[in-house]
């Protein structure tokens, strides 16, 4: 496949980097002179020097029959412009890299449908999306980042005398924005199935948007059993910080946040007014206990200072934190991280360039669909297909559509915007579906779709 990347800092030299090593054919268009001379010798790639959002560059390095087009550089203005005139000019595929939160924000208008990009990629929120995977769902299959983040997953217990006891699943009258997922009954796992008969002991995974599941979740109890809090300390207020309070706006997370920059905390306060934000040196040992950080069950050191980050996460475990999380943003130091990971307390370290790498890669295939995930003891595969023009499923509600036995439609994308779709929601063309699936089902709905 042909693809460009512009720009060829951390995460335009990864991709780069893992691209070229697959036999893609890459060109690169990068504004400085000596990064364009390193990836020159580096990799066995076209390098162009010049601006990335210049249309006569655009075409020179051949945007016209370009497959995919990455604009990485730390610049919005700049990737924005890039992709658009890559879009107008005959790409098939643009992946736009941001920062600023304000290009995510469709209150006003769509940027991202406006400037014509298939995808907004934000590094600091791809990041947040893995540390919350293990914060949301520390044990088991998490899924919250299937559908961009806006779709989460709770495992409930179904309790004796409840509600849903010895009724399929088809007879339910379950909300419409949730879905009913996997089911666990001892040590097996399986795809539910609208003949699905739930038993007392079921654990059972459940989808939808937070309020709605909450909602839905007595149904399974017979008495009301507390929601477990999980304490969470956030070291940073950047990007990183507030995407991950978002992902966390959720009663079970007691968010706390660490902040240096004053007039950050102010806004901090002003813009999540259920968290509570500290003001002062988050390297500071005496600060960590007198807010006795030891206590928490997460510590997250999401900051751009990987030295502050480390020297952080080092006193969090010392003083007793039962999880401790990183963030890495240079590559200088995966390798020290991956082999004193344990000497340093530190559970879980999450790159931002590796995330918005792995996102890109997932759609960079000649299948039809996207692997997102196998789900434990061969129970299935969680799978995002896309919904062409001619397929059997478009312009149909999910109540039309005979599904394959075992598969479950948990998230419908469309136009941007992810939900748990209901029976009488409708399938357009360009939409994706997220699904679990058995093994055996995948050709019989690749089939409907495309």
């Amino acid at each position: 496949m042909k693809i460009i990347i512009i720009g060829a800092g951390e995460v335009g030299s990864f991709l780069c980097e893992i691209l070229s090593r697959r036999s893609h054919d890459v060109t690169i268009i990068e504004r400085s002179e000596s990064k364009t001379i390193r990836i020159d010798e580096e990799f066995d790639v076209k390098v162009f020097h010049g601006n990335g959002s210049s249309a006569r560059i655009l075409i020179t390095a051949g945007v016209q029959k370009c497959n995919y087009f990455l604009a990485m550089t730390s610049d919005d203005e700049t990737n924005i412009v890039s992709c658009s005139l890559a879009k107008a000019l005959g790409a098939e595929n643009t992946f736009c890299r941001i920062h600023d939160q304000t290009f995510r924000d469709t209150s006003i208008i769509n940027y991202q449908s406006h400037f014509g990009i298939d995808h907004l990629l934000s590094p600091e929120r791809l990041a947040a999306v893995e540390i919350a995977k293990r914060i949301r769902n520390p044990e088991r299959v998490a899924v919250e980042d299937f559908s961009r983040g806006s779709i989460e997953v709770q495992l409930v217990e179904v309790q004796s005398g409840s509600k849903v006891v010895g009724i399929p699943l088809s007879q339910l009258k379950l909300n419409n924005q949730m879905r009913v997922g996997l089911i666990q009954r001892d040590e097996e796992i399986s795809v539910a199935t609208a003949n699905t008969i739930l038993q007392p002991g079921d654990n059972v995974t459940i989808f939808g948007r937070p309020e709605k599941l909450f909602e839905t979740k007595s149904l399974f109890e017979t008495k009301h059993t507390p929601t477990a809090i999980h304490r969470v300390v956030i070291f940073g207020g950047g990007e990183t910080g507030v995407s991950l309070i978002r992902l966390l706006s959720n009663p079970r997370f007691k968010i706390r946040i660490i902040e240096d920059n004053h007039e950050r905390c102010r806004t901090l306060a002003e813009k999540f007014p259920h968290i509570t934000v500290i003001h002062g040196e988050g390297t500071s040992l005496r600060l960590f206990e007198e807010e006795q950080i030891g206590d928490a069950d997460f510590f997250v050191a999401s900051t751009k200072d990987d030295e502050n980050n480390m020297m952080t996460c080092l006193q969090a475990s010392k003083l007793g934190t039962k999880h401790v999380i990183l963030l890495n943003n240079r590559a200088d130091y995966s390798d020290v991280i991956e082999r004193f990971h344990e000497t340093l307390g530190i559970e879980m370290a999450v790159s931002p360039r590796i995330a918005t790498a792995n996102e890109v890669l997932r759609y960079l295939s000649d299948e039809d669909f996207i692997e997102l995930a196998y789900l434990p003891a061969n129970a299935g595969r969680i799978l995002e297909v896309k919904v062409s023009q001619k397929s059997l499923c478009a312009n149909q509600t999910l109540r039309e559509i005979s599904w394959p036995h075992g598969c479950v439609i948990v998230a419908l994308l469309h136009k941007f915007e992810a939900r748990t779709p209901g029976a009488n929601d409708k399938i357009e063309p360009g939409d994706h579906l997220v699904a679990i699936i058995k093994q055996d089902a995948i050709s019989e709905l690749l089939s409907l779709t495309t």
